[in-house]
């Protein structure tokens, strides 16, 4: 699933063609994704400005001229392509290409979702932030909202594995699998310490590499592991700079360090680290 730096990264394309421009109309090309389309999404689409497009946690937002936001979720597999130089052209649409949004700008972007886990939605701008959706998403990583000091008082009476903690979107939004390894083995944190029994020193430099994870990350492009493509269709390539997730067996990359990646089920995902740096 698209985490944090993949869902940033599609919103920064997308916005120099969405994000002040009208939509001209949309093609809709079946009546549901994970949800049902709200009633008569089409016409209330057309002819609408997005004067804002912006990402909380794993969703890209819309904000429309008339208090309406286009709420987007790409699932598992979905993504969002521009197509938008007239010497190409729009391709045809194949089977999962389900939705396109035509600017008036020129651009159409064009939402493809093979396993329609994904969520294309309207809602209310004053429910945004009460929306089943995205009520009770903790702070933003890479925001003011979010340091050491409320890194601490999150994990404080958390007696479960500092892993499975910060895959809580309740304590802070967006962060997924990958990152979460990257930035356990970045801190020198093993995955499986609980929460709670983190010293101050630890849970400064935790903060510090989620941060700096993500941000490199957002950088690369995101991870392109199976289905994530940016917006103008090209890879992430992150993935190349993983130091532990999905490396098992593999030597681990610290200086000096002659052990392999390990790997352990944390809440039914895959943990990878390593068992002589993360401590």
């Amino acid at each position: 699933m698209p985490e944090l730096p993949e869902v940033e990264t599609v919103t920064r394309g997308l916005t120099p063609v969405m994000e002040g421009f009208v939509v001209d109309h949309v093609v809709q090309r079946r009546p549901n994704l994970r949800f049902p389309f709200p009633e008569n999404f089409v016409g209330r689409m057309a002819g609408r400005r997005i004067n804002q497009l912006t990402r909380r946690a794993k969703y890209i937002l819309g904000y429309l001229d008339d208090g309406q936001v286009l709420l987007v979720h790409l699932g598992m597999s979905g993504r969002m392509t521009i197509f938008d130089d007239p010497a190409v052209g729009v391709p045809a649409p194949a089977k999962h290409d389900h939705v396109d949004f035509v600017m008036q700008g020129g651009a159409v972007v064009r939402f493809t979702d093979p396993r329609r886990f994904g969520v294309i939605t309207l809602i209310a701008a004053d429910e945004v932030a009460t929306h089943k959706m995205l009520a009770g998403i903790g702070p933003e990583p890479l925001g003011n909202s979010f340091n050491a000091a409320v890194l601490a008082t999150g994990i404080a009476r958390r007696a479960s594995p500092i892993k499975t903690v910060l895959l809580d979107q309740r304590l802070v939004a967006g962060l997924g699998n990958i990152y979460v390894c990257e930035a356990l083995f970045r801190s020198g944190i093993a995955p499986d310490r609980l929460a709670k029994d983190l010293k101050q020193d630890e849970i400064e430099r935790l903060y510090r590499e989620i941060r700096l994870v993500l941000e490199d990350a957002i950088a690369a492009g995101g991870s392109s592991l199976k289905d994530h493509r940016q917006a103008n269709g090209e890879l992430g390539y992150f993935q190349h700079s993983f130091r532990v997730y999905g490396r098992e067996g593999e030597s681990c990359t610290a200086d000096g360090c002659e052990s392999v990646v390990g790997r352990i089920v944390q809440a039914g995902r895959s943990t990878f680290f390593c068992p002589t740096c993360q401590k």
